[in-house]
């Protein structure tokens, strides 16, 4: 029932930004804790970042950490992730998904992969050097 969709991806310059969304529909009215993953070709999906429900607790890998920025809009059931500062090392496909723990607790959000039950499809990020 809960349907997660990207958008924003695309071609940039090394130095570039970027902004990511995604739009959630199906699920519960109280929302779920989101999340980024990436996956570049030949290597393993890794987290990026996350946000809880009630948007006050946020994660981020040490690689993106002071670069990127994920923020929500829960009346329009939509996460975002700004990316500055980006690099070809960022180059990969995109994913968000969903964690319905979220729904329990408006703090709580994870950096584990297996925490979240609803992906997206993925949205291709790619920066030129």
């Amino acid at each position: 029932q809960v349907q997660l969709v990207e958008s924003g991806g695309g071609l940039v310059q090394a130095g570039g930004s970027l902004r990511l969304s995604c739009a959630r529909s199906g699920g519960t009215e109280s929302g779920y804790a989101m999340g980024w993953f990436r996956q570049a070709p030949g290597k393993e999906r890794e987290f990026v970042a996350a946000i809880s429900r009630n948007g006050g607790g946020t994660a981020y890998a040490d690689s993106v950490k002071g670069r990127f920025t994920i923020s929500r809009d829960n009346a329009k059931n939509t996460v975002y992730l700004q990316m500055n500062s980006l690099q070809p090392e960022d180059t990969a496909a995109y994913y968000c998904a969903a964690d319905r723990r979220g729904a329990y607790s408006g703090s709580y959000r994870s950096q584990s992969m297996s925490s979240y039950e609803y992906w997206g499809q993925g949205t291709q990020v790619t920066v030129s050097p």
